[in-house]
């Protein structure tokens, strides 16, 4: 198996790089920035990062005036999918990229591509368009989401990166507080079109920054070969997988042809990925990476907590809409305050790790308070009220904000400069990968609860009076959220009057707060199995200057080849 290489990382910067201006001196590192470009450079990441995150947020309020424009409501859920699987495959492939041919070709070429595709999305003249466009709008959304963690990973010793992570945390705080908000006003003042028109002005701010301000330094050492058969099985194994994962228990059933046909075809493909990773003179992925102490401790344990948190987390507003019984509005605000404590506490986070050095009490102590807010969750039933629903999201929201830059400032502070792409870049595919799985398996075992669970809560006689064929209308909780579904079920179930259909919604409630206890109960469990993983994070001193980066303490003998 080819090993990781330990390269000495010397970086050189082309000359005739106008970026800096004609005479001035050229960097020949990140870190030897001037002051005023460094500055410059972090405004324009952060303005990047806030154009491909609040793009995971604002178009989701647009999506019903976009289906009663474009039509097509069969293919709704494609508009998020299609985005999903183009900038998960992406994102491992760039790193190592980036880190052969330097990072500002791919930030600058990502974001250009960006506002390319959005105006795209922006014309789209029906739904087909709208998909194919947003699936090649996600290819530059997962570079830009991976490379600006990069890029600061280089403008930082691993000992100031606590307090950049709190930054970053910052603008994805914002991007989910304003996303929804400005996606609503663009939609009802303009047009739904906006939501994406909105990333050009935006990009090219970013863009004119980040031309001027960031150098164009490339490694200085032969650049391998791509591994571009490697870059093929990944992406071929990895889009049926979500595929499946995106349409078992919804689409399709777990046990059909179709998901176990895509799952088979994943899994022999990532099998021929993973042998073909091992022979390999420049990976993609580095399999020794996750023989690494810290590096497989902080990917496990970032893909387990992803799982739990978006598995869990996407099913409050629905507890909030469907169970407590308040409007659309409401239900979308009740991530506002998790959003701020995560925001609050991964700021705070940041500034312990800088000052301390250590990191993993900061983690386990940000996982015990995830899982403690889980259990909260879980414990809400009919009678929860709005504000118990407040407080529980705060403590998650505490607990998450604590551990986000844990498993980024530990992996990266164990690997040299010439990695922190390929790094960086897997923990972010893992944590896109654990979210998948977590939407995925908890959607459906919502769904499988729920339908015992309503003929528990039922009256017998209430039972009794319901056709079969009505039954099983009702087997999707969400169907009543939407007032013209609602309206439906009542004149169908006509019969029952207006007190039977009363306490029809009363069941219907029960069973949903029921099922989605054992929902939220899972996500606890992983934020627990969280904690168990990170009890075996190696805890090595952060470096405090780049002088020492190149040869991380401990780095030497892990990432050596295995089997040495």
């Amino acid at each position: 198996m080819a090993g990781l290489k330990v390269d000495e990382g010397a970086v050189t910067a082309p000359t005739g790089n106008g970026a800096a201006g004609a005479g001035s001196p050229q960097p020949t590192a990140y870190h030897d920035l001037p002051t005023y470009r460094l500055y410059a450079t972090m405004a324009g990441l952060m303005v990047t990062l806030l154009l491909a995150a609040l793009d995971q947020t604002i178009v989701g309020t647009a999506m019903p005036r976009i289906v009663a424009e474009l039509h097509g409501f069969e293919q709704y859920a494609w508009v998020t999918t299609a985005y999903l699987l183009t900038s998960t495959a992406t994102v491992p492939i760039i790193g190592k990229l980036s880190d052969t041919y330097g990072q500002k070709p791919f930030l600058l070429g990502g974001t250009a591509f960006f506002i390319l595709t959005s105006i795209l999305c922006g014309f789209a003249g029906d739904m087909t368009q709208l998909i194919v466009y947003r699936g090649l709008q996600g290819i530059g959304g997962g570079l830009l989401m991976s490379i600006v963690f990069t890029v600061a990973s280089a403008l930082f010793p691993p000992a100031k990166r606590g307090k950049i992570q709190g930054m970053f945390s910052a603008v994805f705080g914002l991007s989910s507080i304003a996303g929804p908000l400005l996606g609503g006003y663009l939609t009802d003042n303009l047009s739904w079109r906006w939501v994406f028109y909105v990333n050009v002005p935006v990009g090219f701010l970013a863009l004119a920054v980040l031309w001027f301000a960031f150098p164009d330094i490339r490694p200085n050492r032969r650049r391998p070969a791509i591994d571009y058969l490697g870059a093929v099985t990944l992406v071929t194994g990895i889009v049926p997988f979500l595929l499946a994962l995106t349409w078992g228990g919804r689409e399709y059933a777990w046990t059909s042809v179709t998901t176990l046909g895509l799952l088979g075809f994943s899994f022999v493909v990532l099998a021929l990925f993973l042998w073909i990773e091992s022979r390999a003179a420049e990976p993609i992925i580095p399999l020794g990476l996750f023989a690494h102490p810290i590096i497989g401790v902080s990917v496990l344990a970032m893909g387990i907590m992803a799982t739990g948190m978006f598995g869990s987390i996407l099913f409050v507003p629905l507890f909030i809409q469907a169970v407590i019984g308040t409007n659309a509005t409401q239900s979308g605000t009740v991530l506002t305050p998790m959003m701020l404590a995560m925001v609050t506490s991964s700021i705070v986070s940041g500034q312990i790790i800088s000052r301390t050095g250590r990191y993993r009490l900061v983690g386990l102590a940000g996982l015990a308070f995830a899982a403690l807010g889980m259990f909260l969750l879980s414990l809400m039933t009919t009678e929860t009220t709005y504000g118990t629903v407040i407080r529980n999201m705060i403590v998650v929201g505490l607990g998450l904000g604590l551990t986000m830059p844990v498993f980024t400032i530990a992996p990266q502070n164990a690997v040299s400069l010439s990695q922190i792409g390929v790094v960086t870049s897997l923990l972010q595919f893992c944590r896109s990968i654990g979210a998948t799985i977590g939407s995925a398996l908890l959607g459906s075992m919502l769904v499988s609860r729920f339908a015992p669970a309503l003929r528990a809560a039922m009256p017998p006689e209430l039972l009794a009076a319901i056709p079969p064929d009505r039954l099983a209308q009702l087997q999707n909780p969400q169907a009543l959220l939407n007032p013209e579904a609602a309206a439906s079920v009542r004149q169908s179930l006509g019969q029952l009057g207006g007190p039977g259909f009363e306490a029809l919604v009363g069941a219907i409630r029960t069973a949903l707060a029921a099922s989605l206890q054992d929902v939220f109960l899972v996500g606890a469990v992983s934020m627990l199995i969280g904690v168990a993983i990170t009890l075996f994070l190696k805890e090595v001193p952060l470096k405090k200057s780049f002088a020492r980066e190149e040869h991380p303490e401990g780095a030497a003998k892990p990432l050596a080849p295995i089997g040495e």
